[in-house]
């Protein structure tokens, strides 16, 4: 049990260490990372005398920021690597750099580094059986390896957990022959050290971020929100940041922080927010002039939302609707965000729109849909900026969803180490399409919506262990938050407060209120976290 807490002290220190590390902004080691390489790692790793790979194994992979960090700390915890923490900055800025991911190569998988929870992933069948069983398919997935390099991989596994030959889905096969012949060669197929993405991104030249950006987002907390944020040069990728903006409510947004990009593109910051520590993971576009991610609380990740960014310049540039519907023969208030906006707009037919404050940053507009306008998706033009399907006309709600459709939350707290892991809840309306049957493909998403919020059993053995009573309560915000860890003596045989519940949004439109539902598997807490689960 001490090695256990040991070992969960260090690995929780960790996770919150190694992303602050990411986004610190400050004076870096004056250190290049080749000569750090050869200074500290030559023991077990030696010069090959190749330009293109200088060094063996370390050449031969290309990893995210995260990815690389997470192979210092495996060298650190247990090959006896000893460095100090501004070399590793420069480290992993210099790998990330030179041996990263483009961003194409990102793009489907970056929830893994947003910390994105309950994402529900679909893997190849043949990584299902013999990887995904133990982490997510973005963990090999958002690395990229010579067929060598993943064959030494399948040898890793089987030295470092000499057991998993004797797992679940493995006793029943000959899960080593299939995973070094089979899987490493599909893994090098799909997943390329070698790559032209790479080689074209490699070779473009890196936009600098300096300026203001217009900025949207949504915090669980405190809802929709938009702020200009304003990057300021410190060093190279090294940015200074200033937050100022408005919640939905009206309420101010203030805050100030610090920012760091690695590989052209992955941008980490670290900020306070109204006294609040906040986390922000974002790419850039390849024209370094708009930026999409997720905010999240520090050390709570499970609390944040999607946020986009688009700098300002010389041309209009549309950041964020909301909200994104309008019912016909309605008139409904929307709030547009961007850059450079104080030029005309348009929502397109059977839309007309009455601007009720217009700035550069945002504008503020009335649009009414006629009674007869056609159902579906308008483009809105500023200017020349256009953004497809920015707002539906909609003539009835037919269904709601609530997102994520699956979740998990996780007791904690009650003294112990581990907090509390929260779900956060949003609904999303549908109308029915073109078939007037709710349900089905061309039903026409409207987007986010108010909810009310409610728990009932997920089924009758939830009922009889009363898990309603005992798992955790939801908030007015969607916000869920757990029970206390520990035995419960009040439960049958003092279990701790698990639980298997439904959750309820009610969405009110009008005369018309609609419910969706969602599962959530209330469970015990998660002992073991890493930057790439």
């Amino acid at each position: 049990m001490i090695v256990l807490k040991n070992t969960r002290m260090k690995r929780a220190a960790y996770l919150g260490s190694a992303v602050a590390l990411l986004s610190i902004s400050g004076t870096a080691l004056a250190a290049d990372g080749l000569q750090i390489i050869k200074k500290n790692c030559l023991s077990c790793h030696t010069e090959t005398g190749n330009s293109d790979a200088p060094f063996s194994r370390i050449s031969e992979q290309r990893k995210t920021p995260e990815g690389w960090m997470t192979t210092l700390y495996r060298m650190k915890t247990q090959r006896g690597l000893n460095i100090s923490p501004e070399e590793e900055q420069v480290l992993i800025k210099y790998l990330s750099d030179t041996q990263g991911l483009a961003p194409s190569e990102t793009l489907a998988q970056r929830y893994i580094l947003e910390r994105t929870p309950n994402k529900v992933e679909e893997v190849d069948p043949a990584y299902a059986e013999m990887c995904t069983r133990c982490h997510s398919g973005a963990r090999f997935g958002m690395q990229r390896r010579t067929q060598g390099e993943w064959e030494k991989l399948v040898h890793f596994h089987m030295g470092q957990y000499p057991t998993i030959e004797y797992h679940a889905l493995a006793r029943d096969r000959a899960w080593f022959d299939i995973a070094l012949n089979d899987v490493a060669p599909k893994l090098a197929a799909d997943y390329p050290f070698k790559a032209q993405a790479w080689d074209d991104w490699a070779a473009k030249p890196k936009s600098d971020l300096t300026g203001n950006w217009m900025m949207s987002g949504y915090l669980p907390e405190k809802g929709d929100f938009s702020a200009q944020l304003s990057v300021i040069k410190e060093a190279d990728d090294r940015y200074v940041l200033l937050v100022n903006g408005t919640y939905a409510d009206g309420s101010k947004l203030n805050g100030s922080g610090s920012a760091k990009v690695f590989t052209g593109y992955e941008w980490r910051a670290s900020l306070i927010i109204d006294g609040q520590a906040l986390k922000q993971v974002l790419a850039t576009d390849e024209q370094g002039i708009r930026m999409s991610g997720r905010m999240f609380v520090k050390g709570s990740d499970e609390i944040g939302g999607a946020i986009t960014a688009v700098k300002a310049g010389s041309s209009p540039a549309i950041a964020a609707v909301s909200p994104t519907y309008v019912k016909q023969g309605s008139t409904q208030t929307l709030v547009i965000t961007g850059a450079n906006l104080d030029q005309p707009l348009s929502f397109g037919e059977g839309l007309d729109a009455k601007v009720v404050s217009q700035a550069s940053d945002h504008i503020v507009v009335q649009v009414k849909a006629g009674a007869d306008a056609p159902v579906g998706m308008r483009t809105l033009s500023i200017g020349s900026a256009r953004v497809e399907d920015a707002i539906a006309v909609f003539d009835k709600l037919a269904r709601v969803d609530i997102t994520p459709n699956d979740s998990i939350a996780r007791i904690g707290g009650n003294g112990g180490l581990i907090p509390k892991q929260k779900a956060v809840y949003r609904a999303i309306g549908y109308a029915a399409g073109a078939d007037g049957k709710p349900g089905t493909e061309d039903d026409l998403k409207l987007g986010y919506m108010p909810a009310s919020w409610s728990l009932k059993p997920f089924d009758q053995v939830a009922e009889e262990d009363h898990d309603l009573k005992y798992a955790g309560k939801i908030d007015a915000r969607g916000i869920f938050t757990p029970g206390d860890a520990g035995l419960n003596p009040e439960r049958r045989m003092s279990a701790n407060n698990v639980g298997n519940l439904t959750v309820v949004g009610t969405v009110t439109e009008g005369e018309q209120m609609l419910s969706g539902n969602a599962h959530l598997m209330v469970t015990v807490q998660d002992y073991v976290r890493s930057l790439i689960q």
